[in-house]
């Protein structure tokens, strides 16, 4: 939505019922784990209205600005952030009637910027390629459209207090609370830094003699695990998993706090997540993968009993397509299927294990376009009752057919399809791929007359970038 086409923002005078519903989120013991001497407890953040641990701050952060004068009846909510702050924060400023303008970097998932859009914020994109100090980075430019608009307020959660605030008045009494004045450990990851410093200082304060450790789990490529472990700011790398992980150490993130620091890389993060889906039937983000993973580590390395807490910061809903997409997994090189040796590495989706979108001979085209546009594809084998694949139809042999005449889309797929084939034998060589797709065609492998799959130019692509060296990698961050 435009500046111009949003409708004029006016706030409430009355919360809505659903902002009551922050916080106050369950706390369950999970059963299904080997935790050594310990007994660990997940605080679930992903039953929160807004589905993440950031409606809190979000909250703390609107009333802290309006109590302030910062933020007055008409006024625009202004955020860098394409995670679960901004979501928190469409909910919460949308909801108390505040137009709410949130800068995205062009690589967050498209369900999460519809996610945001559907709450009514509007969407600025900006570069993802880009760090501190270019004109375009997300940040300066949110910082930049809070100075030009007037009766703005920018939010800037990793320099505001009421964002550690929250959980130091809220989700630290909640633990407490649920654990019955009896904790030993709480494992926390630090995005703007807001968990680890308001938890710790509300712990600080209840538990002062005998303490509570603080404990960060930080995915391999942040460089807080490192600045824990020797004191010294490193060069960031790469990682996948979203929320958690920085290339700098916020300006709210007491890291002193930290009493012990883990580093989980993205393969056992997302391995943790999936299991405790399976296991437990909590469906958390990826970001709690990393606290699962950090949890257990420190639990199996005590030698006597502790009452330990973690967080399922998020809902695992918005993965969807990533951590619990088994195709998406398995081309990011965190799902590892056996090698062949042969051709048939190099199928993304593979025919036997029911992995291929394809449609019969006898189908109509109109459910073959479906099924192309339903799985987001261009192109579709023909398959027919005894497995053999037997033509390929793709966009434009739709075209072709019902340009004219829409009605031929109740035509039969057999008079569109190709039946000209470029098919290869597993065993063929890379030389013989790349002539197929110097012919503009993709390569069907069959074995005799099995079909075993379909290689296209994006297939070798990502098999290759899966192969490259991780050194030549260039970084990338997560934002929250």
């Amino acid at each position: 939505m435009s500046q111009s086409s949003a409708a004029p923002a006016i706030a409430h005078n009355k919360p809505p019922e659903i902002l009551s519903l922050i916080g106050d989120t369950p706390l369950v013991e999970a059963t299904q784990f080997e935790t050594g001497p310990c007994r660990l407890f997940l605080k679930l953040e992903n039953q929160n209205p807004g589905g993440s641990i950031k409606d809190r701050i979000a909250l703390s952060m609107i009333e802290a600005a309006e109590a302030d004068g910062k933020l007055e009846p008409g006024g625009t909510v202004i955020e860098a952030t394409a995670g679960n702050t901004g979501l928190g924060l469409a909910l919460v400023a949308g909801a108390k009637g505040y137009r709410v303008l949130l800068v995205i970097p062009d690589k967050m998932s498209q369900e999460k910027i519809s996610h945001v859009r559907a709450l009514g914020a509007e969407v600025r994109i900006t570069r993802s390629d880009v760090t501190r100090g270019h004109p375009e980075y997300y940040q300066d430019v949110a910082a930049r459209l809070a100075e030009q608009i007037p009766g703005s307020f920018y939010v800037n959660q990793f320099g505001n207090p009421a964002n550690p605030l929250a959980h130091e008045r809220t989700t630290g009494p909640e633990i407490w609370e649920q654990m019955r004045h009896d904790v030993d450990a709480v494992v926390v990851g630090v995005g703007s830094g807001g968990t680890l410093t308001g938890l710790g200082r509300f712990f600080n304060r209840v538990k002062p003699r005998r303490g509570i450790e603080m404990v960060l789990a930080d995915p391999t490529g942040s460089i807080l695990y490192e600045y824990v472990k020797t004191g010294q700011l490193v060069k960031s790398g790469s990682w996948a998993v979203e929320g958690i992980g920085e290339d700098f150490i916020p300006e709210i993130a007491d890291m002193s706090l930290v009493t012990e620091a883990f580093e989980i890389d993205d393969e056992e993060s997302f391995a943790a997540a999936r299991e405790l889906l399976r296991k437990e039937g909590i469906f958390g983000g990826s970001s709690t993968g990393t606290l699962l993973a950090g949890a257990l580590r420190y639990c199996r390395e005590q030698t006597k009993p502790k009452r330990v807490v973690t967080f399922v910061p998020d809902t695992g809903n918005k993965y969807l397509s990533k951590m619990y997409n088994n195709f998406w997994m398995a081309e990011q090189g965190f799902i590892h299927r056996p090698p062949h040796g042969d051709l048939s590495d190099l199928i993304s989706h593979r025919y036997e294990a029911g992995e291929v979108i394809t449609v019969g001979p006898d189908d109509s085209l109109l459910t073959a376009f479906k099924r192309m546009r339903d799985s987001d594809v261009s192109q579709l084998p023909v398959v027919d009752k005894s497995g053999r694949a037997i033509g390929l139809i793709d966009e434009s042999d739709l075209l072709v057919k019902v340009h004219h005449e829409p009605s031929h889309f109740n035509d039969p797929v057999s008079k569109a399809m190709t039946d000209q084939l470029e098919t290869l034998p597993p065993d063929a060589k890379i030389t013989d791929l790349l002539g197929v797709f110097d012919r503009g065609r993709v390569a069907i492998v069959m074995d005799d007359n099995k079909f075993l799959g379909l290689i296209t130019r994006t297939d070798w692509l990502s098999y290759l970038r899966l192969h490259m060296p991780k050194s030549s990698t260039p970084p990338e961050r997560e934002f929250v």
